[in-house]
């Protein structure tokens, strides 16, 4: 299991973005500009750290590009640097990916560099029974302790069964599962999953659904069990959308937070919500069926100077038509959204 401290910092609920790769011209590791990324989501409030997952590229793993240890590495050095600067403990999530050998592997490497958690993406299981995933699953967590993760099927995920959440649930080095499959029915699923696993209380929930990021923290869930009515509550944030704008992130989980310790949802989160989901629809190019959502975040990132361009290591990755006008209509009608003002104030500090 990992330090206490970490459980109890994710049952308690952190935004922990999804971080993006920066690249130069030439598609080789913008040191600078990767160390800035950090620097800018430790010093908006985010509590943990997730690398090498779908944001940051899965290319990265490629032995062409050979980026998978390096992002690792810069991130949690980076991270080390500002917590003993602000006196500060960040989570750090290392996306796990692969076969088992491959996951396996992945889990030893983010262990030895220092990351408390792995998460585990099944894309490259799609055929694979529940009992198999299971048992991938199971060789993972006795390297690194894990969060599940629900990806939606239009960006590689594949569809899980209530029952292997259930199951999955019960691996007692399971801490966390991110659910991010973009469809309610789905995320049902693991909610009832993991009330009927017996480890409801200690298995923290993450919402990842992009889609409806403040509904589901403000979401009192009560699951009718196999026994008993369980209660269920998302806790924090594992996300994409939180890769920009981060500042506005981690203040929006405060006031979701804030409203379940006063025990009153106000209407206004609820219009923030559909605010939040119209900016992702932009970043994250819902149009093109979500071929642009790396580069969204990447032209917002780029328009505040963190990023020097748009380059993704597959060529093809870059923004849809129409789409960055989508994002500058929606940072104009939502400035309250957008945490630009912060990112120059300290964009200097960052890339120093």
């Amino acid at each position: 299991m990992p330090p206490t401290w970490v459980t109890d910092r994710l049952r308690a609920g952190i935004a922990i973005p999804a971080h993006p790769l920066a690249l130069t011209i030439n598609r080789k590791l913008d040191e600078r500009r990767q160390r800035a990324l950090t620097r800018y989501y430790h010093a908006a409030g985010a509590g943990g750290l997730a690398v090498g997952v779908h944001t940051s590229q899965f290319e990265i793993r490629q032995p062409k590009h050979g980026l998978f240890q390096p992002m690792l590495e810069l991130a949690a050095l980076t991270t080390k640097e500002q917590d003993e600067r602000a006196s500060r403990q960040t989570v750090l999530i290392a996306g796990i990916c692969g076969e088992t050998a491959q996951a396996v592997t992945e889990a030893r490497l983010a262990r030895d560099i220092g990351y408390h958690v792995g998460m585990i993406s099944l894309g490259a299981l799609p055929n694979a029974s529940d009992e198999e995933l299971i048992a991938h699953c199971s060789a993972v967590a006795s390297v690194l302790p894990v969060f599940g993760f629900y990806m939606q099927t239009a960006v590689g995920g594949r569809v899980l069964s209530q029952e292997f959440w259930r199951r999955l649930a019960e691996l007692p080095n399971l801490i966390g599962i991110k659910m991010a499959p973009f469809n309610r029915y789905q995320t049902l699923d693991v909610l009832r999953g993991v009330a009927n696993s017996g480890r409801a209380e200690e298995i923290a929930l993450y919402t990842g659904n992009d889609d409806n990021i403040l509904v589901d923290l403000l979401t009192p869930f009560e699951i009718a069990g196999d026994s008993q009515t369980i209660n269920l509550r998302i806790v924090g944030g594992l996300l994409g959308h939180w890769a920009c704008w981060t500042l506005k992130a981690v203040q929006q989980l405060q006031l979701c937070q804030r409203a379940w310790k006063e025990r009153k949802m106000p209407s206004s989160l609820l219009t923030i919500a559909g605010q939040v989901t119209e900016c992702n629809a932009a970043l994250f190019d819902v149009r093109h069926r979500f071929r642009g959502c790396i580069a969204g975040i990447h032209y917002v990132l780029q328009q505040q100077g963190l990023l020097e361009n748009l380059i993704c290591l597959d060529p093809a990755e870059k923004l849809s038509p129409g789409q960055q006008e989508e994002i500058d209509r929606v940072r104009a009608a939502y400035p309250h959204l957008v945490d630009d003002d912060f990112v120059a104030e300290h964009l200097d500090e960052w890339m120093s």
